[in-house]
């Protein structure tokens, strides 16, 4: 499985109002005031993980542009349509980072396969539109961050891959290929390029996790199947801490897994949802119910992906959430 999000272009997530004659406002002030400040462009800013790094980022006094679909209406916004490959060229002019986080979410619907398009179509077009348009440009941002999802991996069973490992085999590792293809022009640029490839989001607040929480607080929470498929998870602090370490590590590129260090079975994130949560978690979800309801997807939900963030830890990067219990009571508290 992965975390995705889906820039509906309504920019709620993030804030922000119109400025007299465009400009950055209270961004651009912030952004002189001392070294290292960036300017960082972002397409998927409404959604749970875009949302929260701009938040993160301006905190620190960085300017955020948010690209939207619709028409800009705001002076921190600058339109983009992935569908017909545009984006405001000028907006990206001086922003030294851009990161791409936009894509339909892969468990927003049943997979037809006209959704199954919509799950490919809205990654890969987005990032060639983006890597494109970062390619053209005069100056060109030092990182072009894109996301990607350990979905790229495919079914590990008990096996423990890193990013060295070559992709899988069915519908999701395909899309997570062609993702990353579709931001050559980017790399081939000179433009350093990194493949963030995100594990399953810790969150109260939206993603697969966001439906979690309400079915485990009423008690009715329970393991999926047999539960003995490995999730690859991570802290939504640590997955915005990680972002921010790719963006400000010159020697990171290519692909990087944002998963915690140590990967658990959904037996034990079950139980480690009840103990934090104080639920019993009596209700497991028989694998047919699940296909049944969830159609093909449900056999990345019942699949086992054990992904260890190899990079990240060489890297120096620090988690403040490395276990679950850890992570699933910061959501909790969050």
């Amino acid at each position: 499985m992965d975390e995705h999000e889906h820039d509906d272009g309504t920019g709620a997530a993030t804030g922000g109002g119109p400025v007299a004659g465009g400009g950055f406002d209270a961004d651009e002030a912030a952004a002189r005031e001392g070294p290292a400040r960036r300017r960082v462009a972002i397409a998927g800013a409404s959604g749970l993980i875009g949302g929260a790094l701009a938040r993160s980022l301006r905190a620190d006094g960085h300017a955020v542009v948010r690209l939207v679909r619709r028409e800009a209406r705001a002076g921190d916004e600058a339109r983009w349509d992935p569908e017909r490959g545009d984006v405001d060229t000028a907006a990206l002019a001086g922003c030294d980072t851009v990161v791409n986080l936009a894509g339909a979410g892969v468990g927003d619907h049943r997979w037809t396969e006209a959704y199954k398009r919509t799950i490919r179509d809205s990654r890969v077009r987005g990032t060639a539109t983006l890597a494109e348009a970062v390619a053209s440009l005069d100056q060109r941002p030092e990182v072009f961050v894109c996301g990607s999802a350990i979905g790229y991996y495919g079914d590990t069973g008990e096996r423990a891959v890193d990013e060295s490992a070559g992709p899988g085999e069915g519908f999701l590792p395909d899309v997570c290929v062609e993702w990353e293809a579709a931001a050559g022009a980017a790399a081939e640029a000179g433009v350093r390029t990194v493949f963030a490839r995100t594990g399953l989001v810790v969150s109260r607040r939206g993603g697969a996790w966001g439906r979690l929480f309400p079915l485990f607080r009423a008690g009715l929470g329970g393991r999926m199947g047999n539960g003995r498929q490995y999730w690859s998870f991570i802290a939504l602090h640590d997955h915005v801490a990680a972002l921010r370490h790719l963006i400000d590590t010159p020697a990171l590129e290519g692909p990087v897994n944002l998963t915690a260090p140590e990967p658990v079975t959904n037996r034990e994130i079950t139980a480690a949802m009840g103990r934090v949560l104080h639920r019993p978690t009596p209700f497991p979800v028989p694998a047919p119910a699940l296909r049944l309801a969830l159609g093909e997807f449900a056999g990345d939900v019942l699949g086992s992906q054990r992904v260890v963030p190899r990079r990240l830890l060489d890297s120096g990067f620090r988690f403040a959430f490395p276990l679950a219990d850890e992570a699933i009571a910061a959501a909790a508290r969050g």
